[in-house]
């Protein structure tokens, strides 16, 4: 039986939800598979399904394990790409990078969670042993950003050869036409919770700090949807709030096109895809510095940095948005020029490549016999 002759070397894609159901990381990797490639082919494999999952997710696994099992059978020319957070994440690919190694195939893992040192901590002393032998075995391990690198390099001894920063990255929408909206439309995406901020931001919205008229707010994402719609309306926001539930990625672009003010007032975050999203469509961002994106953002040049948690500041930063058209369009159009020089996603595939390229081409495994 001959090598398994394809067009190019396969880059696999593993995600919990796939690209459509995979929160911010699906996302990002949709981005990827949507970009012209260079010499390699980007494929999708969902280890867990959706959140509701109308499939179980022991059999989403399953078919995961057959794919690397199909990979090391046929001699695939293919590169494990692990896309990993903490939680039910990383217990997905402590079981399939255990199978990668066992076949001996080449997987880098790629780490995008807010708060991976802490998840470590609260780990019992097994799971810490397999998963250093996780990262240890892995070709390469990617980071969004310098934190996370110190949590791969001294909590995870993973040398610092191994490791490469790599700060997500968006398509360009395209430049923002002037808004001739008579209100300013203030716009959330992101999954309903304590950890995105979501109660800070109903304070907020709620706040006298506020004008009473001339805004309108909307919250895109999913979550327990009925109690934040009844909290809106205890705090008397009315028709002023809108939450939409999950929207899929086609809705979220038309969203943000018909916004002013991107929001996300996070206590955690790798680097967020919202945030990106918001930058490149030329929004006006008002986050927290969290994660990567203290590392990357200026407060008062191309956003507003709230500190997380802080519902007053949260509403005093909203306000002045509402209230400046000017503040809105020079931290928007900031925003995009950090964008267009830093987070575009054609060099970002171009990176991602030239890494995967230098794995895949050093460790194809030979065919099984038949």
């Amino acid at each position: 039986m001959s090598r398994s002759t394809y067009d190019a070397p396969v880059i696999r894609h593993y995600v919990a939800g796939g690209t459509e159901h995979g929160g911010g990381i699906g996302r990002l990797v949709g981005y990827v598979l949507s970009e012209p490639a260079a010499g390699l082919r980007h494929e999708t494999v969902d280890t867990r399904g959706p959140r509701w999952r109308p499939l179980p997710s022991g059999l989403r696994l399953a078919r995961a394990m057959g794919v690397l099992t199909a990979d090391w059978v046929r001699g695939t020319p293919a590169l494990q790409h692990f896309h990993i957070a903490g939680r039910g994440s990383t217990i997905r690919k402590l079981v399939l990078g255990g199978w990668a190694r066992l076949l001996g195939l080449p997987y880098v893992l790629h780490l995008h969670d807010y708060a991976y040192a802490e998840d470590l901590a609260r780990r019992p002393r097994w799971q810490m042993r397999a998963i250093l032998a996780l990262f240890q075995g892995a070709r390469h391990v990617i980071v969004l950003g310098q934190r996370d690198r110190a949590t791969v390099q001294y909590a995870l001894e993973v040398p610092p050869s191994r490791i490469t920063l790599l700060r997500n990255c968006v398509p360009d929408p395209g430049p923002r036409p002037p808004s001739r909206r008579d209100r300013v439309e203030i716009l959330f995406l992101g999954q309903l919770g304590p950890r995105k901020g979501v109660p800070e931001l109903l304070a907020a919205l709620a706040s006298a700090a506020l004008p009473a008229e001339g805004w309108h707010a909307t919250l895109a994402g999913d979550g327990p949807l009925d109690h934040y719609r009844a909290e809106a309306a205890r705090l008397g926001l009315g028709g002023r709030v809108t939450l939409t539930g999950w929207v899929d990625a086609d809705r979220a672009a038309a969203l943000r096109a018909g916004s002013d003010i991107l929001v996300l007032p996070s206590h955690a975050e790798g680097f967020a895809m919202a945030v990106l999203e918001g930058l490149a469509q030329g929004l006006a961002v008002v986050t927290t510095r969290v994660g990567a994106q203290g590392e990357v953002l200026t407060d008062g040049a191309d956003c507003l940095l709230v500190p997380p948690g802080d519902a007053p500041a949260l509403a005093e930063a909203l306000a002045r948005l509402v209230r400046d058209p000017s503040l809105r369009d020079r931290l928007g159009t900031a925003g995009r020029q950090l964008f267009l020089r830093r987070f575009g996603m054609a060099d970002y595939v171009r990176a991602l490549e030239r890494l995967q390229l230098d794995h895949v081409r050093a460790a194809a495994p030979e065919p099984r016999s038949a």
